[in-house]
C-alpha cells in the first residue's frame, strides 16, 4: 500500500504540500491560530481552549502571545511552563517538542520543512522534513531561526539573531549565523 503524502510527511520522506489533506491540514490550523490571535489578551480561557484545539498537547502553564503562527499544529507539543513571545512562527511538518521552561522571544521561528537543493528537483515542489526538539529550561533569543532537524539540549541560551543549523549541546551559550557554543554554563 502507498503511503499518503501525510505520512510521507510525518516521516520526513519527500511529499508533496498541495495534497488536499494536508492544505485542509493547513486551512484548519490558518482558521484556529486567526481566532487565537483575534481573542483579548485577557481572554485566557478561550485561548487555552483554542490551543487544545491546534496544538498536539501541552502539560500546563503556557503562554503564546499574539500573533502566532503555525502549519499544521497537531505536531507542536509542549512541556510545562512555555512562553513564546510576540510573532513567533512554527512550521511544525515533522514534530516539533518543546521542553518544560521553554521561552522564546519575539520573532523566533522554528523551521521543520525544507526543500530539495537542486533547483530542477526543488522547482518540482516536493519537499522534506525533519524534526526539532528543544530541551527544558532553554531560552532562544530574539529573531533566533532554528533550522530542520535540530536539537538544542537542556538549560542552554542561544543568543539574538542567531541561525541554528546544527545540534546545540546542554548547558551551553551559542549565538552567531551559523550558531556556534561561545562558553559553557
Amino acid at each position: 500500500m502507498q503511503k499518503s503524502e501525510l505520512q510521507k510527511m510525518l516521516d520526513g520522506d519527500l511529499y508533496d504540500a498541495s495534497d488536499v489533506e494536508l492544505i485542509a491540514g493547513r486551512s484548519k490550523a490558518r482558521q484556529l491560530f486567526t481566532r487565537y490571535n483575534a481573542l483579548d489578551y485577557d481572554d485566557k480561557q478561550g485561548k487555552r481552549a483554542i490551543l487544545k484545539e491546534l496544538l498536539g498537547g501541552f502539560t500546563n502553564a503556557i503562554d503564546i502571545q499574539s500573533p502566532f503562527y503555525c502549519d499544521y499544529g497537531f505536531n507542536i507539543f509542549a512541556g510545562d511552563n512555555l512562553f513564546l513571545n510576540f510573532n513567533c512562527i512554527i512550521l511544525d511538518c515533522a514534530r516539533v517538542t518543546l521542553g518544560d521552561n521553554v521561552f522564546m522571544a519575539p520573532n523566533v521561528q522554528l523551521y521543520t520543512a525544507y526543500h530539495p537543493v537542486i533547483a530542477s528537483e526543488r522547482i518540482k515542489g516536493p519537499e522534506y522534513t525533519a524534526p526539532i526538539t528543544i530541551g527544558n529550561n532553554v531560552w532562544l533569543g530574539g529573531g533566533v531561526i532554528v533550522c530542520p532537524g535540530v536539537t538544542i539540549g537542556d538549560n542552554t541560551t542561544i543568543g539574538a539573531g542567531s541561525v541554528v543549523i546544527k545540534d546545540i549541546p546542554a548547558n551551553v551559550v551559542a549565538v552567531g549565523n551559523p550558531c556556534k557554543v561561545i562558553r559553557d554554563l
